[in-house]
């Protein structure tokens, strides 16, 4: 037997009763015990689930026949666990008795590891811990033959976060995401099941849960979705919210789920909601923390906007979409980084890029706002100039919309004149000489003349 001391793989021999008999060196190295600990110790101390370790070796000495491995999780001495894959053969005397076992012992602790890692992340969601749509899915294929009737989804949907994405960025977005996961997972009961099926899209399963219990969820939601917006003011968070319930198994999961998105989807879009109104309010209130829009600068520039249409006689759409975009055409502005924002030099051809983009930023904005749709174009297009060398497009003449033409007259005159941390302030006369000096290029010559007139009168 000497010669089996030193051999690298961990090697055990035992007595009928599972005391060990003989091990090497390598073996009492996995769990922590010198030589003589481990001579005292039986395998069924050492195994975390005695009965599964015992039955394998009585099914051994049953059968006569070799169990070739099977996993199972051992107690260190130091209290850690480790998985071993141990094979078990019988030892038999010259009368073909069974006297006994042996066998080869292999740690595979990084193994199922690595097994458990990759089945993890399998079924849960990389960004939130939650489980994923694959969990989700085969949780519904397994609670088809469930008897927990009645069985209530929730159905839950991030409000605004392509917006949040496109201004300040998919780490805040992100932000987002993993607030409402702890929302809506501390809203729920412990036995309840939560995934997120979608980009911004959560889904809760209740077992024996009627809508009265569905109504109680969705308002915890609610109250923590608030206690949240209060703690962090900076980024609002706002879900839309819809169940539904059924009372057997009538009601296929299809159906279930499908009915819970729907009404998800009505909350979403319902008057009352106005999640977009507030999250673009709040992007609003962003870009004026920053301190970029001077103090009463979006109500001067809208009274200096509303006269100059009421000169050239714009319709009273054209003038209140004149009115808004007065207010909201920078709001693009809110993603761009402050070191570009407020730089006092130059910026370089890559930070200018950066700062174009807010435009489209503010479109998109627009766009997903029903209070903002309107006024979405013309803030795409509020950085075209009459010689047609301005951005995106690069419109020329009366190509640009004349909502346009006359707030980048206004906008330019009243930026001049005001004061900024980041620049000096012009006085009237050398403002108006400055627009002047555009006229033709940048700005609208008919306009930029019965602006000067009515900054004048």
């Amino acid at each position: 037997m000497s010669g089996l001391g030193s051999i690298e793989e961990d090697y055990y021999e035992s007595d009928l009763q599972g005391r060990l008999t003989f091990f090497n060196e390598a073996a009492t190295r996995i769990c922590g015990y010198t030589p003589q600990e481990f001579a005292e110790i039986s395998y069924k101390d050492l195994s975390k689930d005695q009965e599964k370790i015992v039955q394998r070796f009585k099914q051994v000495y049953a059968s006569g026949e070799p169990d070739n491995g099977f996993t199972i999780e051992v107690r260190c001495k130091d209290g850690s666990a480790v998985f071993l894959e141990i094979s078990i053969s019988p030892m038999r005397d010259s009368a073909d008795q069974i006297t006994g076992f042996r066998g080869i012992i292999r740690d595979i602790t990084e193994r199922v590891m690595f097994q458990k890692q990759l089945e993890y992340q399998s079924m849960h969601d990389q960004l939130t811990g939650l489980y994923n749509r694959t969990y989700f899915e085969e949780e519904l294929r397994r609670l088809s033959k469930s008897r927990e009737y009645p069985i209530t989804m929730i159905s839950g949907d991030v409000n605004g976060l392509k917006i949040i994405n496109d201004t300040l960025g998919h780490d805040q977005g992100d932000r987002l995401l993993k607030a409402a996961a702890v929302v809506f997972r501390d809203s729920l009961r412990g036995s309840d099941v939560l995934a997120r099926v979608g980009g911004d899209e959560f889904t809760a399963i209740l077992l024996n849960a009627d809508h009265k219990v569905a109504e109680k969820v969705m308002c915890r939601v609610k109250a923590n979705v608030r206690e949240y917006n209060q703690q962090n003011p900076d980024i609002h968070l706002s879900l839309s919210l819809g169940s539904a319930t059924a009372d057997s198994s009538e009601t296929s999961f299809t159906e279930l789920y499908k009915t819970a998105d729907d009404r998800m989807y009505q909350d979403k879009f319902s008057p009352s909601t106005r999640a977009r109104g507030k999250i673009v309010k709040n992007l609003l209130a962003a870009l004026e923390k920053r301190d970029f829009v001077a103090e009463g600068h979006t109500k001067r520039l809208s009274l200096l906007c509303r006269k100059m249409g009421q000169r050239f006689k714009l319709s009273p759409r054209q003038l209140a979409n004149l009115s808004l975009l007065a207010q909201v055409h920078d709001l693009g502005k809110v993603g761009i980084p402050d070191d570009i924002l407020f730089k006092k030099g130059m910026l370089n051809d890559e930070e200018w890029q950066i700062m174009k983009g807010h435009v489209e930023k503010g479109y998109r904005i627009a766009l997903s706002s029903n209070f903002l749709n309107g006024v979405a174009g013309l803030i795409f297009k509020h950085h075209e100039h009459w010689d047609g060398k301005g951005y995106p497009l690069g419109l020329r003449g009366r190509e640009i919309p004349v909502e346009c033409r006359v707030l980048s007259i206004a906008d330019a005159y009243d930026a001049m004149i005001s004061q900024r941390q980041y620049k000096a302030s012009k006085t009237k006369e050398e403002a108006i000489e400055e627009l002047e000096r555009c006229s033709g290029t940048q700005f609208d010559p008919d306009l930029t003349l019965e602006f000067i007139k009515l900054i004048n009168s």
